[in-house]
């Protein structure tokens, strides 16, 4: 009986790790050191691979800047390898550099499933960042150099840029695929 007593206490100590992970920012966020992650990132069973690699117009999306987008991963291509950028929308003014600090709306989909994991726009309320501090993921600190005021930006994140092992509910080896809204890039003073 202490035994079943133990194993019900350390599971439910999981499921409260796991469901307070669900609630984080994955927008490029480095992972937890908890290491919790809800079991739904990684039951979907990975497609065969079919010898294309996708581009970014592979991937549709829809939406203008400010609406919360949709993403349509498709099923005919493999995830590419690298990073890839697309802007959507292209923004005006000066692009931005690293140690800018940036507000960012997106919504990310992963690819292994098809689904919607994050998006600030459901929450309302953008994410800060700092361009190059590497308080985000490599693709993100990568993918939005350069990025201009009112910009839309697709990126596909290949897992090495992204949380390679997994973590903050990603699965292991996984491609991410958001789109990027800059809701604020300052400009450089002279």
């Amino acid at each position: 009986m202490r035994t079943f007593g133990k194993i019900v206490v350390i599971g439910a100590g999981v499921l409260a790790l796991a469901a307070c992970g669900e609630k984080s920012n994955t927008a490029g966020s480095a992972p937890s050191s908890s290491g919790a992650a809800p079991a739904s990132a990684s039951s979907s069973a990975p497609a065969a691979p079919t010898g294309k690699e996708c581009t970014a117009e592979d991937v549709k999306t829809t939406g203008k800047f400010g609406e919360a987008p949709t993403i349509t991963i498709p099923d005919d291509c493999d995830p590419p390898k690298k990073l890839i950028t697309k802007d959507l929308e292209p923004g005006t003014g000066e692009g931005a550099k690293a140690g800018a600090k940036l507000q960012m709306n997106y919504s990310l989909v992963t690819w292994s499933n098809k689904q919607k994991l994050d998006s600030s726009f459901d929450r309302g309320e953008p994410f800060d960042l700092t361009l190059g501090a590497g308080d985000v993921i490599k693709g993100w600190d990568q993918g939005l150099d350069g990025i201009k005021q009112g910009a839309r930006r697709l990126l596909i994140i290949p897992p090495d840029l992204g949380y390679g092992k997994g973590g903050n509910g990603i699965a292991p080896n996984e491609t991410l695929v958001f789109v990027t809204d800059a809701v604020t890039v300052p400009t450089a003073k002279g």
